[in-house]
């Protein structure tokens, strides 16, 4: 009798508890799914936030350069996408559009003629901002036009332009575009006065661009350069090796595919070098390790070819040292300024810091 109770009880206790288990089977799942939809959500909505803040931006810069520039953003056209997911829907496979900033000094008279200056930024997914005034506002003093292109993958343009990202790829095409453009549309620029300058990614970009056209760019000054890809993915940890191996970027890691990293390096592109050259970098870099410029710095050695270059000793600011504001970043700023004039000779050259603070600061040389 007791036997059959405590049967009983097992049968009774097993028919409450299946279906409160499957419920609970049901709801976890259900609610994995939901924490997997609002994820694809947010970060879907985290690309309109994005395009917001690049609008504000941009208001920011007629406030902060308006007083010294013209200031536009066209949209132009570079090589058709690299992946095309359907490539035969309508229009597939057309040139992408992206925009530039083009900055034009107000003082300047269109019956002569200018230096382009070339600016890609820097930053994986990152994008052209208002960071860059002062390095702006010294450029424009000195008499040169700017192109600043937003090239495929950049931050602020919505998630399909933001999965075009190419680094090391065509993105140099979209940069070389840019320039074309400029001197194709406006007469005042002098073709045979052309330079590219870059920080980190921008400098990388600098680099393979120069080395697809040496024939159109004059000059390259490129700081704290993204060198080699390969010894980067080695230092830097899954989540940041996962923006390369992306499904709609490189596709695969260093390790499956080093030969498509080794393509996209300037340190294992330095045989290409033509063009005069100016490399900075820092010892107590906290985003691209001196390691891989010093790579880059032997392999352009090792290939015979003749450049400038600076290691600065752990200089205040770390990856952005000649990008801030400090005294000694001004002073490091100027060193630049002084090679690019050598080649591309701006209607005004700074001589001092005090010079460059007056011109670019204060509205007069």
């Amino acid at each position: 009798m007791e036997m059959r109770k405590f049967v009983c009880s097992i049968i009774v206790f097993w028919m409450i508890s299946f279906p409160l288990s499957i419920v609970a089977q049901e709801n976890t799942t259900d609610l994995k799914s939901q924490i997997t939809s609002l994820k694809k959500d947010l970060n879907n909505l985290q690309h309109d936030f994005d395009q917001v803040r690049k609008g504000i931006d941009d208001i920011l810069w007629f406030h902060r350069l308006g007083d010294i520039a013209y200031i536009d953003k066209a949209i132009i056209t570079g090589p058709p996408p690299r992946i095309v997911k359907n490539p035969d829907a309508t229009g597939a496979n057309n040139p992408l559009k992206f925009q530039t900033y083009i900055f034009i000094p107000r003082n300047i008279g269109t019956d002569k003629k200018y230096p382009l200056i070339v600016l890609p930024h820097g930053g994986v997914h990152g994008d052209f901002t208002t960071y860059y005034t002062h390095i702006m506002r010294e450029l424009l003093a000195q008499g040169y036009v700017v192109v600043a292109p937003e090239y495929r993958g950049s931050t602020g343009y919505g998630k399909s332009f933001y999965e075009k990202i190419d680094y090391g790829g065509l993105e140099t095409e979209d940069a070389h575009a840019s320039m074309k453009y400029v001197v194709e549309n406006y007469d005042f620029v002098d073709k045979s006065r052309v330079g590219i300058i870059g920080w980190s990614h921008g400098g990388l970009i600098s680099l393979m661009t120069a080395f697809d056209h040496p024939e159109d760019y004059q000059v390259i000054f490129a700081g704290v350069p993204v060198s080699d890809l390969i010894s980067r993915m080695g230092y830097y940890d899954d989540e940041y090796r996962a923006l390369y191996s992306a499904d709609y970027h490189i596709g695969q890691t260093a390790k499956e595919n080093t030969d498509e990293y080794r393509k996209r390096s300037p340190a294992w592109n330095a045989h290409r070098l033509q063009t005069p050259l100016l490399i900075h970098t820092n010892t107590n870099d906290d985003d691209v390790n001196v390691l891989e410029v010093e790579h880059l710095i032997k392999s352009l050695k090792a290939e015979g070819k003749k450049f400038e270059y600076e290691i600065f000793k752990d200089v205040a600011g770390g990856h952005s040292f000649d990008r801030i504001d400090n005294k000694q970043s001004k002073e490091i700023r100027l060193k630049i300024w002084k090679f690019l004039y050598n080649y591309l000779k701006p209607s005004v050259k700074f001589t001092s810091v005090k010079d460059m603070e007056k011109a670019a600061y204060f509205g007069h040389p």
